[in-house]
């Protein structure tokens, strides 16, 4: 079954709910949050954190562009431009400790 988008297909209209797909170790989580009141940054880093179940775990946040860049979110600048060009989904790449090393940019490939 195929799901159609409620303003028809190429209306240019976004959908009101942003999917989230996060990932945290081999472990993924979906959430949703309104386009248009997606709030603040601070209270956004709490969600992954909560559905993850690593509430005292420090963690850095990115998402792909869609150019397929791997940003940071961590203020409330790049978190709204994240939301907002979120289209169908918002994927937080995996969730990393924070201060823990990266070896390479690798870790973070698309999982969809």
């Amino acid at each position: 079954m195929s799901r159609r988008h409620p303003h028809g297909a190429g209306s240019g209209c976004l959908d009101p709910t942003v999917a989230v797909k996060s990932t945290f170790g081999a472990e993924f989580r979906r959430f949703s949050l309104e386009r248009s009141k997606p709030g603040k940054f601070k209270e956004f880093y709490g969600l992954p954190q909560h559905v993850h179940k690593i509430p005292n775990v420090d963690i850095l946040v990115s998402y792909a562009d869609i150019h397929g860049d791997v940003l940071p979110i961590n203020n409330d600048a790049n978190y709204h431009k994240a939301v907002s060009a979120a289209n169908p989904l918002f994927h937080i790449y995996k969730l990393i400790p924070f201060g823990h090393h990266l070896c390479c940019e690798s870790q973070f490939h698309r999982l969809w």
